[in-house]
């Protein structure tokens, strides 16, 4: 048993404190439930007091001698940061292709060439599962670096059943054995394979009659995604995978307008997705039913930014009252980064969020997204001890320095995995084990 953590004296101690029943919308963005002289008290992986440092040093005073005390004097603690769109699992990389970026040619060509997805898709089916498990450890490992606790993880680089279920095992043995949580997305319509080009319903059928099944039998995954976009599935395409996902258990998820207004943003709130991603086209009626409906729009603006494109409007969907969340949508093509604090300065600089914004939208707005808000996303009595200490005095300064890991200290479900911006050096392989894994070495 890990012994208790008593974090101390921070200058500021975000709590997010109340914001577990429903998104932060509007406003509620901005209140961030901020405790000068802040503390917390951890036991047994989770939170069991949170409060001044008077307060808690009365209350366990006699106790101290047996907990590990982190000093945060000076320092921003947050809930630990939640990102809740990755494509995690996977081969390669394709840096070849940012070149053909700067030279003009399009993410859309890009992709009809035999590049993007498809090209990540081909070193991913040639791929072993120890090779895939340990370059996406790896990756885990940076992310624990950057503040990031929780990660959704999606699939879609298989384009058949086979690679499809190695990435989503993949994802079920990282979140069994690193110290991030890993939440799965099963997106087998992430593009159409070369053969069935000529009849996207018949892959369609096969979504729905062969995969989607497999992957609710072998409890594989939680979500349920598409792309939908003009050239990949079509809103009535998009529609009949999503509503079949619903019928063995798998909440919707959907990447909509992305690159052209589609219809997207009015599909999530029709089928009742849990989240909306991207919408850097999304119209105006799209984004209003989103919001009627409380579906959380996941933003990427690391991916606008990497394909030079406009950002999506942060600012008109929250004003609008949609909850926003944040996330890297770290992927091999179209944006590579692990690094959630730099997406929320892009949050800012590029999308209008104000600092408060976008740190409710890495947190608890993401936990949300990922119907995780009952354990992550907040600090509060009973949630999971997830924490993540900057080494900057105020929230403010977290984006006003961009572009530097400002992170010092990360308690993971109660445990201590990252000290003085390092990864500890040795932590346990499994969550339970109790056999020794050198980080790095993976």
């Amino acid at each position: 048993m890990n012994k208790p953590i008593f974090i101390r004296n921070a200058e500021q101690l975000v709590t997010l404190k109340g914001s577990s029943k429903a998104p932060l919308v509007k406003k509620q963005m901005s209140e961030l439930g901020i405790i000068e002289n802040g503390s917390i008290w951890i036991e047994n992986g989770v939170i069991e007091a949170v409060g001044t440092d008077k307060e808690l040093f009365e209350t366990y005073k006699n106790y101290l001698t047996e907990a590990q005390i982190i000093d945060a004097s000076g320092k921003l603690v947050t809930p630990g940061l939640v990102d809740p769109h990755t494509h995690l699992v996977y081969a390669g990389s394709r840096e070849n292709e940012f070149n053909m970026r700067l030279e003009g040619a399009t993410y859309m060509e890009i992709m009809n060439s035999g590049g993007g997805i498809y090209a990540t898709t081909t070193r991913t089916q040639k791929a072993s599962h120890e090779e895939l498990f340990h370059e996406s450890y790896e990756r885990l490992n940076q992310f624990l670096l950057q503040g990031v606790t929780t990660v959704e993880a999606k699939s879609g680089y298989g384009m058949e059943w086979e690679t499809e279920q190695k990435q989503l095992e993949v994802a079920k043995e990282l979140n069994e054995k690193h110290p991030v949580d890993v939440v799965s997305t099963f997106m087998g319509a992430h593009a159409v394979p070369a053969e069935y080009k000529e009849n996207t319903d018949q892959f369609v059928d096969h979504l729905i009659n062969e995969m989607i099944p497999k992957v609710s039998e072998l409890g594989l995954a939680e979500f349920n995604d598409v792309f939908c976009e003009k050239g990949v599935f079509t809103p009535e395409q998009s529609k009949k995978i999503l509503e079949a996902g619903k019928t063995y258990g798998l909440t919707p998820k959907i990447h909509a307008d992305e690159i052209e207004p589609y219809e997207g943003a009015e599909l999530a709130a029709e089928v009742g997705a849990i989240s909306a991603d991207h919408l850097l086209r999304a119209s105006d009626k799209g984004i209003e039913a989103m919001a009627e409906k409380g579906v959380v729009a996941v933003l990427l603006p690391g991916t606008a930014y990497f394909l030079m494109a406009e950002s999506a409007n942060g600012r008109k969907m929250i004003d609008k009252g949609v909850a926003v969340a944040l996330s890297t949508d770290c992927n091999p093509g179209s944006s590579p980064t692990v690094s959630l604090p730099f997406i929320m300065n892009l949050g800012c600089l590029k999308m209008g969020m104000t600092p408060a914004e976008v740190l409710a939208a890495a947190t608890i707005n993401a936990a949300h997204a990922i119907n995780r808000p009952e354990s992550i996303g907040s600090l509060e009595v009973g949630k999971k001890a997830d924490v993540t200490i900057f080494n900057v005095p105020n929230y403010m300064k977290l984006q006003y320095l961009y572009g530097v890991n400002h992170v010092d200290t990360v308690v993971k479900n109660g445990r201590l995995v990252v000290k003085g911006g390092n990864l500890i050096e040795k932590l346990s392989l499994s969550k339970t084990s109790t056999s020794q894994f050198f980080m790095g070495k993976a």
